[in-house]
C-alpha cells in the first residue's frame, strides 16, 4: 500500500510466497522487487540467490523484514540484495529505499549500519602505512561502497 499510493511507483504483483514471487519477477521483469526475509516455501534470501542465478533479470532487490538481525543482512547482501530495509521506519524511509536503489544505489537501514561496519573493519586489521583499501576482497569493496553510499 505504501508503495502504491507513490505516483511514480508502479506495482506490478504481490506474491505469497517465495517461489511465487521468483516466478513474478520472471513474468514481470521489474526494476525493484521488493522481498521480505521470511516467507513460506522458499525464504527471501534464497528468492534472491534463485532471481539472481538464473534467468535474464537486470533488476534490483530490496529486502523488506521486521527483524533486524546481522545474519539476514549479510545473507541479503551476499545473495544480491541491494537493499535492506526494516518495517518499522517510516514509509517516507522504505520508498525513498525503493527509488535509491531503482536508481543503481544500495541501501541499508541505519539501524544496520554499525553491524555492517564493524563486519567490514574487523575482517582486516589496520595496519600503519597501508593503502587498505586494496587489500579487500572485491565483495568487501562492494560492501564498503554501500556502506558510502
Amino acid at each position: 500500500m505504501i508503495l502504491e499510493a507513490e505516483p511514480d511507483i508502479r506495482v506490478v504483483d504481490e506474491a505469497g510466497d517465495g517461489a511465487a514471487a521468483v516466478a513474478a519477477v520472471r513474468l514481470h521483469q521489474p526494476d525493484v522487487a521488493v522481498l521480505d526475509i521470511r516467507m513460506p516455501r522458499m525464504d527471501g534470501i534464497a528468492a534472491t540467490r534463485e532471481l539472481f542465478a538464473t534467468g535474464p533479470w537486470h533488476g534490483a532487490v530490496v529486502k523488506l523484514t521486521t527483524f533486524a538481525h546481522d545474519e539476514y543482512l549479510f545473507g541479503a547482501l551476499s545473495a544480491g540484495a541491494s537493499g535492506f530495509a526494516l518495517k518499522d521506519a517510516s514509509a517516507e524511509v522504505i520508498v525513498g529505499a525503493v527509488r535509491f536503489v531503482a536508481g543503481g544505489g544500495g541501501f541499508v537501514a541505519p539501524e544496520m549500519t554499525t553491524a555492517l561496519i564493524a563486519a567490514v573493519a574487523g575482517t582486516r586489521p589496520a595496519v600503519p602505512g597501508s593503502n587498505n583499501i586494496q587489500d579487500l576482497t572485491q565483495r568487501e569493496r562492494d560492501v564498503l561502497s554501500l556502506v558510502g553510499r
